[in-house]
């Protein structure tokens, strides 16, 4: 059992600020340094590959990283101070060229001696690390930390280098977990929308079967405004087989006595093809538009403006909040259902075509784009009879349920992981390096 003792950040590593740069200097993934900017981390800690960037600039020796090196962020993309001092290890890039880090980045360096590299990764992760880096952390629109003033940061650790590398290893290997259970989830979302692509131009026959493609099949098909559609499918637009209501307009005049308060919906509630209910704001309203604005199942809530790739995307409502309504920039879509299964509006949304429609009509800003309920009404949906309907969507559905359940692993583990980095990172569960099963046994 290893003693633990507590030092500043100064005593148990260097650090040194990435390189600065400017837009020029940005290259191709063939011939570029991979690049790691401020975009590439995560909230709390971790790697978010979609930020990667190329770099065809001059850089010296002692500014190129390896894999499992750590870095912090030094700035925020917001005042939220979500990003800011969170850590991130390098990956193994398949560049031959080593990867560098840009300056709103700073690498630390542990002195071998003294601190484990995985373990001060894990470190920095702690809830009371992250509160001292936002602590040091100031700006009006977007947060900087103070980097002078990081290495006067304090961290308890055990003395033993083995003993860190130890717990180390337990949290690494439920990282690893996590990060085969993301890549599984990235997978099917690829493989969900290859198969929305099959399931809304060949649709799916009673014996289960999708079309032959076109080109097998050419007299199976017919040529539209939309494209080509199966010839029993006919396109029609969303309003004339659906209501559209716009939501209520929040005010800040005084609310008369005989108003009642309900929940309602947000943009933020109305999320990527789902609904995230955790925060549920409510507003007084008069009773008759109560009436008029209640949500029923089966309605499709579809957001008036956004990010252009989640503009006009779609989620039904199950009746999850009795009495609940929605903000005007969230749009209620009632299909009539004889025509129209609301799940297959919402999965319509999501695919190709329905991005395709949304961002070829809106007024679009910059990073943002909206529509207004006429655009939304004159919505072209390629349409096959309701059961061929109803087969699209239990396919769909399939394919969302087996995300759900990998989903619902990753945020398991990641509980997981939280417990046990209270537990073994501040020394509350001690660690026997020669026993690392009871340390497994106790989390």
């Amino acid at each position: 059992m290893s003693e633990w003792a507590t030092f500043s950040l100064s005593q148990i590593a260097t650090m040194r600020k990435g390189i600065s740069y400017t837009s020029s200097d940005y290259g191709v993934e063939d011939s570029g340094h991979p690049f790691i900017t401020i975009k590439c981390f995560v909230k709390g800690g971790g790697y978010e590959p979609t930020g990667i960037k190329f770099y065809d600039g001059f850089s010296i020796k002692t500014d190129q990283l390896s894999a499992g090196d750590v870095l912090f962020a030094a700035t925020d993309l917001t005042r939220a101070g979500d990003i800011v001092g969170s850590p991130l290890r390098v990956p193994a890039f398949s560049s031959p060229k080593s990867a560098l880090a840009s300056m709103d980045c700073v690498r630390i360096e542990p002195l071998p001696e003294k601190c484990d590299k995985a373990f001060l990764y894990h470190t920095l992760m702690l809830p009371s690390v992250r509160r001292q880096m936002v602590a040091l952390s100031a700006g009006s629109t977007v947060l900087h930390l103070d980097t002078k003033k990081v290495p006067n940061i304090r961290v308890r650790i055990p003395l033993a280098v083995d003993a860190q590398q130890k717990i180390a290893a337990i949290l690494s290997s439920i990282d690893d977990a996590i990060e085969r259970t993301e890549a599984l989830i990235a997978k099917y979302r690829q493989i969900k929308a290859g198969l929305m692509h099959d399931l809304f131009t060949r649709g799916v026959l009673p014996t289960g079967q999708l079309r032959p493609p076109r080109e097998q099949a050419p007299d199976l098909y017919r040529e539209t405004a939309i494209g080509w559609i199966p010839k029993e499918w006919e396109v029609r637009k969303l309003g004339t087989m659906a209501k559209i209501v716009s939501g209520v307009t929040l005010s800040s005049k005084e609310t008369p006595p005989n108003w009642v308060t309900v929940p309602y919906l947000r943009v933020a509630n109305v999320q990527d093809g789902y609904l995230d209910l955790s925060e549920i704001k409510t507003i007084a309203v008069p009773r008759a538009e109560l009436e008029f604005l209640r949500l029923l199942p089966g309605d499709v809530l579809m957001n008036e403006g956004g990010d252009f790739d989640k503009l006009g995307r779609g989620t039904v409502w199950a009746g999850e909040i009795e009495d609940c309504i929605h903000q005007n920039h969230v749009f209620r879509v009632r299909p009539e259902q004889t025509a129209l299964l609301p799940w297959y509006l919402a999965f319509y949304s999501e695919s190709s075509f329905g991005k395709k429609y949304f961002l070829l009509s809106s007024k679009q800003s910059t990073n943002l784009a909206s529509i207004n309920s006429t655009q939304l009404n004159a919505y072209p949906i390629a349409l096959p009879d309701s059961m061929e309907q109803a087969r699209i969507v239990e396919r769909l559905q399939k394919m969302n349920n087996r995300i759900e359940s990998l989903k619902i692993d990753a945020s398991k583990l990641s509980r997981k992981k939280l417990g046990l980095m209270q537990d073994l990172l501040t020394g509350k569960v001690p660690v026997k390096t020669e026993q690392p099963e009871l340390v497994e046994t106790a989390a």
